[in-house]
């Protein structure tokens, strides 16, 4: 393996690693918003407003991960494959 396809194939790799940490990043954040949603409902239930910013939360959480997994597939598509 010469040094140029090495550099590519490493390259690649940590391309691969990056799209993963910035996935994680998105699991990491739509959880904080989920349970950060679910604790205000669980002990505030009884303020209106606080309500809908904890369900306001809770729908950011999902639409987060949503978010994320789909742009984790498109990237993981775009990149090429690396032969061994």
């Amino acid at each position: 393996m010469s040094d140029t396809d090495l550099r590519d194939h490493l390259a690649v790799e940590r391309t691969h690693l990056s799209n993963e940490r910035t996935l994680l990043s998105y699991i990491r954040t739509a959880l904080s918003l989920l349970i950060g949603g679910g604790v205000v409902l669980q002990f505030l239930p009884d303020q209106p407003l606080l309500i809908f910013v904890a369900w306001f939360a809770i729908g950011a959480g999902v639409l987060t991960l949503i978010i994320g997994t789909y742009r984790f597939l498109k990237v993981r598509g775009e990149i090429p494959k690396v032969q061994a």
